[in-house]
């Protein structure tokens, strides 16, 4: 009977991770059509394309590489112990060599593979959030190089410390972020304003005397129509980020099985409740935003988003009103903080992309930290949940392993003279 069960539970998590995947497609589908929607026309094939290719390259280089440093770096650089290299299956060579026996098809493991593809889709995302926020005036080669940085470097090494459940800030921060409102919305948002500092803004978007010109998206209805993929996808993002059957009661010593969907922390959860959580942050997102956006229906959806990632640190643990109010909270200030840096520092981000994952992933950490003080950051460890820690991370996801590394790469492919577009070029669009 053991054996059947065991049997049972491998097969419906190959199929539970291999449904995820596909909607989780949807995501990246949204992010092609809301990109376009955004675009001037005299742009939209450079855009569409420049979001498409990075499928191809953060795919292969997130399987030469990006897996391995998830299951390498848990300890962070030395913080509680070295790289996990090889420990009884669970270490980067077992795992994520591209040439070992667990990255092929290998009838003796039935989940790795399917688990590397719901994680590559989350380094689709990652890129994705970079891809919306630099349109119309990056250099394709230069954002090829950026998505990979972002999609299968950066982000990973994120998860690996904060979203892995032996990771070093885990374990000695009490970092809790059950659906990645940090490892992958913040680092992205910062690594997108790191970039974002030194393209500079399109040609036009403002005066000599700082004033802002609004370059509105061109086609509301694929903006809409991409949005709500996202929001689609985002059911297969939620899912992806949860083990779909788990043998808790064998795990903690307990003489029967328990079987139960648990977090990536390998906490008990329910897709019942986060299933309601979601809802909630939806709609507390998208209340608020309409609210204060005056029934701007660019920026209704987008906070809709912004609710649902501020509120995705502590989806699993929140009751539904609790992730209302985050939501609309967050998706309040997201909204004022995304004008006000427009204004202050001159940045042009076409989408909002720093504010509504960047912003939104922030302030779901810190909040994460208050409403969920004294809750155990992982069942493996002694470590709680608390303010402080949750502060710190966010500090690490957003400017240490977003904003500065961002930053760099831009910086380096500026100084290399290929980062930008010319400006006769962006004059006179992209697609000519």
């Amino acid at each position: 009977m053991d054996n059947e069960i065991t049997a049972l539970t491998v097969i419906f998590t190959e199929f539970y991770y291999w449904v995820t995947v596909v909607l989780m497609f949807l995501i990246h589908v949204g992010f092609c059509v809301y990109e376009v929607g955004v675009s001037r026309q005299k742009n939209h094939l450079h855009t569409l394309m420049k979001n498409t290719i990075l499928i191809p390259l953060v795919s292969v280089t997130f399987f030469l590489f990006g897996w391995w440093i998830y299951w390498a770096f848990p300890n962070g650089p030395g913080i509680t112990g070295d790289l996990v290299l090889k420990n009884d299956g669970f270490g980067a060579n077992e795992l994520a060599l591209p040439w070992g026996t667990a990255m092929g098809i290998n009838l003796g493991d039935r989940i790795n593979l399917v688990f590397w593809a719901a994680f590559l889709l989350f380094s689709w995302t990652a890129a994705s959030i970079v891809s919306g926020s630099v349109i119309e005036r990056i250099r394709t080669s230069a954002f090829a190089i950026v998505a990979v940085c972002i999609g299968s470097v950066f982000w990973v090494l994120a998860a690996s410390w904060g979203w892995h459940y032996a990771g070093w800030m885990v374990q000695k921060l009490g970092y809790h972020d059950a659906y990645a409102s940090g490892v992958i919305h913040a680092v992205a948002g910062g690594f997108a304003l790191g970039v974002l500092v030194v393209l500079g803004p399109r040609v036009g978007k403002f005066n000599k005397d700082g004033t802002v010109n609004v370059i509105a998206p061109q086609n509301t209805w694929l903006v809409t129509i991409g949005l709500f993929l996202i929001f689609a996808g985002f059911w297969g993002f939620y899912a992806a980020c949860n083990l779909p059957i788990f043998n808790i009661g064998m795990e903690y010593g307990a003489e029967e099985p328990f079987f139960s969907a648990t977090n990536i922390y390998l906490a008990p959860t329910t897709l019942s409740g986060v299933t309601a959580n979601f809802i909630m942050s939806l709609s507390g997102g998208m209340i608020a935003a309409y609210v204060v956006s005056r029934g701007d229906p660019f920026w209704t959806y987008s906070g809709g988003l912004a609710g649902i990632i501020a509120a995705s640190a502590g989806n699993d643990l929140y009751h539904p009103l609790q992730s209302l109010l985050v939501a609309a909270g967050s998706s309040s200030i997201v909204y004022k903080l995304h004008f006000w840096v427009e204004r202050k520092f001159q940045i042009d981000d076409a989408v909002g992309a720093v504010a509504v994952h960047g912003y939104a992933g922030v302030i779901g950490l810190i909040v994460c930290g208050f409403m969920l003080w004294g809750y155990p950051a992982s069942p493996f460890y002694d470590t709680e949940i608390n303010p402080l820690g949750m502060i710190l991370g966010a500090i690490i996801m957003f400017g240490l392993l977003g904003f500065l590394p961002g930053w760099v790469t831009a910086k380096a492919l500026s100084y290399c003279g290929c980062l930008r577009i010319p400006t006769n070029k962006e004059i006179a669009g992209l697609d000519h």
